[in-house]
């Protein structure tokens, strides 16, 4: 099958690799659809997991089950699926209190296992989730909407839980408009996105989203205007003075992946007097069912984020050259 490889640290490559025997408990997926993630680049250079080369990236994938193992029973040989790409150990003290994305020992398809960036991947058969006739590219949005997902419970804004009325979302890539996105389909009154590059505002705008310009004196002039204000850029300095548009008794969510070695000066006296809520989120994919649910309601615009879908050939450069368009949004392999 052809695959990209991640052969070693920085060196990605096209290749014809075995699809390999199919364990117990597992599925063979046709890979249908497979999302580019910055966390693939991380990977890529050993920034992020345990440096697991060879390795074929992607865990952002949907497919078609073609096989399963013969003690499998929950999936069948033609199933539409999304894949539940984490692996926790099911042991830690963090999976034992449900929070398997802080497993202390967290594999994943795409960072420690062969993932979806190949014509084919073996799963196992409990972590494929039914699309029904959603189309594939959408489905693939399913991982990282799950993250979105979590990040909203994180902010104590998932199951009937009011929802602000006015939100911000700092960063207007796939992700950031992921977020906006989810507000808005969850009821926040008016959501707006703030970025510096004012293209992928007015895209923004045609997804029904408000926008401001990052840095400018209009947002300044919203100080402590926002309820739920959430950064998705991963800048720490954006973190830092995201702080003063929160309104007072609101909700700041730390949603983009700053540097670990990153540091921000916040005053405490503030967080008190001001009764300001603070929250972390990392990704917790048990909720893809909860963001298929999402993007079966959706109307279409989290559709309009997928800006490019590619052959695997066609995808390789995205590895390794930043994309300078700012047109693009969530960059797919595509089969069909």
């Amino acid at each position: 099958m052809k695959a990209i490889h991640f052969t070693a640290k920085g060196e990605a490559a096209l290749a014809d690799l075995p699809v390999g025997d199919l364990p117990p408990g597992h599925a063979l997926v046709k890979v249908r659809a497979s999302g580019l993630c910055h966390t693939d680049i991380d990977v890529l250079h050993a920034r992020y997991g345990d440096g697991a080369f060879p390795l074929v990236p992607g865990h952002e994938f949907a497919g078609e089950v073609q096989a399963i193992a013969a003690d499998v029973t929950g999936v069948r040989v033609g199933d539409r699926v999304a894949v539940d790409p984490n692996l926790p150990c099911g042991t830690c003290p963090s999976c034992r209190k449900g929070l398997s994305n802080l497993c202390q020992n967290l594999k994943a398809y795409g960072v420690s296992h062969n993932g979806g960036f190949a014509e084919y991947s073996i799963v196992r058969a409990d972590h494929l989730h039914g699309i029904g006739d959603m189309p594939y590219h959408i489905a693939a949005l399913a991982e990282p909407l799950a993250c979105v997902v979590n990040g909203l419970g994180s902010a104590g804004l998932r199951n009937g839980a009011p929802m602000p009325r006015e939100a911000l979302v700092i960063g207007a890539g796939p992700i950031g408009l992921l977020l906006a996105l989810s507000l808005k389909a969850e009821g926040a009154e008016n959501v707006t996105v703030a970025d510096i590059n004012e293209s992928r505002l007015a895209f923004a705008a045609e997804l029904g989203l408000g926008g401001i310009i990052s840095g400018s004196a209009d947002l300044a002039n919203r100080a402590r205007s926002y309820d739920f204000v959430a950064d998705a850029t991963g800048i720490a300095r954006v973190v830092e003075g995201m702080i003063d548009l929160v309104a007072d008794g609101g909700t700041a969510l730390l949603f983009g992946v700053c540097a670990p070695d990153a540091r921000i000066s916040i005053a405490p006296f503030e967080i008190f007097r001001r009764q300001l809520k603070l929250v972390g989120s990392h990704s917790l994919n048990r909720n893809i069912p909860d963001a298929l649910d999402i993007l079966k309601r959706d109307d279409g615009r989290m559709a309009k984020l997928v800006s490019h879908r590619l052959t695997l050939e066609e995808v390789l450069p995205f590895f390794t050259r930043k994309p300078t368009d700012p047109a693009t949004m969530k960059v797919q392999f595509a089969a069909d």
